[in-house]
C-alpha cells in the first residue's frame, strides 16, 4: 500500500498514527541502529527526516539506516531542496501557507522539481501551517515568517481549508522545534472538523498525554522531535 493511501485509511478509521522526527544535523548514519532500538515495541508508525539547516552529505546513508533498522516508513520532511533523497519512502513535498515568502510557497518546490520528477519518492504535497508557540522558532528564523496566531482557531481552519482546495494531501500543523508550547487542542479540533485531508501535528509535545490529547482533538498524526531527541528513553519512561 502506497504511503498516501495508509495515512488517509488511518485518517477515514480514525486511526491514530505517531512519528519520530529525526534531524539529519544531529544524528548519523551509525547512531540509526541503536536510536530504532529505542522505537521496538512503541506505538511509533513513522520516522520522519529533515531539519531548517540541514546541509551535510550523509543524508541518504541515515535514511537508509533508518529504514533498515526500524521498518518503519521514512519520510522526508525538508527545511530546503537539498534535503531530498530518493532513499526514502515519500517526501512531504510542503509549501508553507501560513507565511508570505514566495521563497517557500513555491520557489523551493521550482528548484525541488527537476529533483522529483523522475524520482521513485512517492510526493505528498502537504499544507505547512506555522504557529505561534511561545517562542521564536527555527522555521520562523529561517522562513522569515510570523506563524499564525494561537487564539485565532478559525483562521488556521480557513487557511488550511484553502490548502486543501488548492490540491494539498495532507495539512501539516506545526508549533515548531522546541516550542513552549504545543498546537492550541481547540485549533486542532476547529482545523480537522473543516478538513476532509489527514492533519499532522507537530512541536512542543513532549509527554504521551498530549500525544492522545492532540489525536483526540482529531490529528491523524502526531510528531514529536525534541522530547525524543532529549530523551531516547522518552517511550520506556512512560
Amino acid at each position: 500500500m502506497k504511503v498516501y493511501d495508509s495515512l488517509f485509511t488511518a485518517y477515514q478509521n480514525q486511526q491514530p498514527l505517531l512519528a519520530v522526527l529525526i534531524d539529519p544535523e544531529k544524528t548519523q548514519p551509525e547512531q540509526a541502529v541503536a536510536l530504532c532500538a529505542q522505537l521496538k515495541e512503541t506505538p511509533v508508525t513513522h520516522l520522519l527526516v529533515g531539519g531548517s539547516t540541514f546541509q551535510g552529505p550523509h543524508l541518504a546513508a541515515l535514511v537508509l539506516q533508518l529504514k533498515k533498522a526500524s521498518g518503519l516508513p521514512v519520510l522526508l520532511f525538508p527545511g530546503d531542496y537539498a534535503q531530498i533523497t530518493e532513499a526514502a519512502d515519500g517526501i512531504l513535498f510542503l509549501s508553507l501557507l501560513s507565511g508570505r515568502n514566495p521563497e517557500y510557497l513555491i520557489e523551493q518546490q521550482v528548484k525541488a522539481a527537476p529533483l522529483l520528477h523522475h524520482s521513485n519518492l512517492e510526493i505528498l504535497p502537504t499544507g505547512y501551517l506555522l504557529i505561534e508557540s511561545g517562542a521564536e522558532t527555527a522555521v520562523q528564523r529561517v522562513s522569515g515568517t510570523l506563524p499564525l496566531a494561537r487564539n485565532n482557531p478559525q483562521h488556521a481552519a480557513m487557511t488550511a481549508l484553502a490548502g486543501q482546495l488548492l490540491g494539498k494531501k495532507l495539512i501539516y500543523l506545526e508549533a515548531g522545534s522546541g516550542a513552549q508550547h504545543a498546537v492550541p487542542l481547540e485549533m486542532i479540533a476547529t482545523v480537522a472538523q473543516t478538513l476532509a485531508i489527514p492533519l499532522i501535528v507537530g512541536g512542543g509535545i513532549r509527554s504521551m498525554a498530549q500525544i492522545q490529547a492532540a489525536h483526540q482533538a482529531g490529528a491523524t498524526m502526531v510528531v514529536i522531535g525534541t522530547a525524543f531527541e532529549e530523551n531516547p528513553h522518552f517511550f520506556s519512561a512512560l
